[in-house]
């Protein structure tokens, strides 16, 4: 029998997160989600991996949906977003737990693991690179340059907002549909209707602003992470080269690499059968379900 999900709120690191979670048990799984959606990217994941004995909990994110949203640019540095991350954990309990990302939810992912702010049993990655690798290829030649020249355009004042709000959030549904043919309009709505939102672009966008040009530089002096780690990688996507996949095992000491052909950054929600099948086939080859 699937796992239903259950919507609920819960306090962490001074804030309130609306949070969708499915099952029970001492496994405790957080799923963070990317830019610009929200915890109902995890909708086809949840029940899932309620199924393989964990609890799946996937929050929207401080600024996202029916979370706090603080204002201030300063407010989204990595530095709360990790705490947010390790608050979150405390107050869920679990003996174990694994820590799932994609895109800003991945960023943040690997940066709450290289900071040890959780002791975690098992990282999984979804289109997001080691800090140090993107840096490297990023400096390395004009493929991701031209791929980021969006996040330039997003480190202006007002005007990112403005443009994915006007006409109700239009351009923001429209860049969803010429990126992917596989998310649901319904999915979509969803993501339109937080965005428009007083603040919530700001909110959204303040993720840029606070980190972009510390993540550009990259630190190249972060330890060699020993947390068991997956990465699964939508060769498809429009933002991120490639070329991102390749040197992450230099920074992992147990590193598993799976990319998915024809599908696009948005990989959980384009082929949530495929991404569902490799977080269970590795879970199980790490003991951790």
């Amino acid at each position: 029998m699937t796992a239903a999900i259950r919507t609920t709120t819960l306090a962490a690191n001074g804030l309130s997160f609306t949070i969708d979670e499915a099952g029970e048990g001492d496994t405790m799984a957080l799923l963070l989600h990317g830019f610009p959606e929200a915890r109902q990217s995890w909708a086809r994941q949840l029940p899932f991996l309620a199924g393989l004995g964990w609890h799946a909990v996937a929050p929207d994110l401080r600024g996202y949906g029916g979370s706090s949203r603080p204002t201030g640019k300063a407010a989204y540095h990595l530095d709360h977003l990790t705490d947010d991350v390790a608050a979150l954990f405390a107050a869920l309990g679990g003996k174990r737990k694994i820590l799932i990302g994609h895109d800003w939810g991945g960023v943040i992912a690997w940066q709450t693991a290289l900071r040890g702010k959780v002791a975690l049993d098992g990282l999984v990655i979804l289109n997001a690179p080691h800090p140090d690798v993107f840096a490297r290829v990023l400096a390395d030649g004009w493929a991701q340059k031209r791929k980021s020249w969006y996040v330039a355009f997003f480190l202006l004042p007002w005007l990112p907002e403005w443009l994915m709000t006007r006409e109700l959030g239009k351009p923001l549904a429209q860049m969803f549909r010429q990126h992917s043919d596989k998310i649901t309009d319904a999915q979509i709505e969803i993501y339109r209707r937080n965005a428009i939102v007083p603040g919530a672009a700001t909110a959204m966008i303040n993720y840029y602003r606070a980190n972009f040009p510390v993540l550009e530089r990259g630190a190249g002096t972060h330890p060699k992470l020993t947390v068991p780690t997956l990465m699964i990688w939508g060769e498809d996507d429009l933002a991120l080269d490639i070329a991102l996949t390749r040197g992450n095992e230099h920074h992992v000491a147990d590193f598993t690499l799976r990319t998915l052909p024809g599908v696009s950054h948005w990989v959980q929600q384009d082929a949530p059968d495929r991404v569902n099948e490799l977080i269970a086939e590795w879970a199980r080859a790490k003991g951790l379900a």
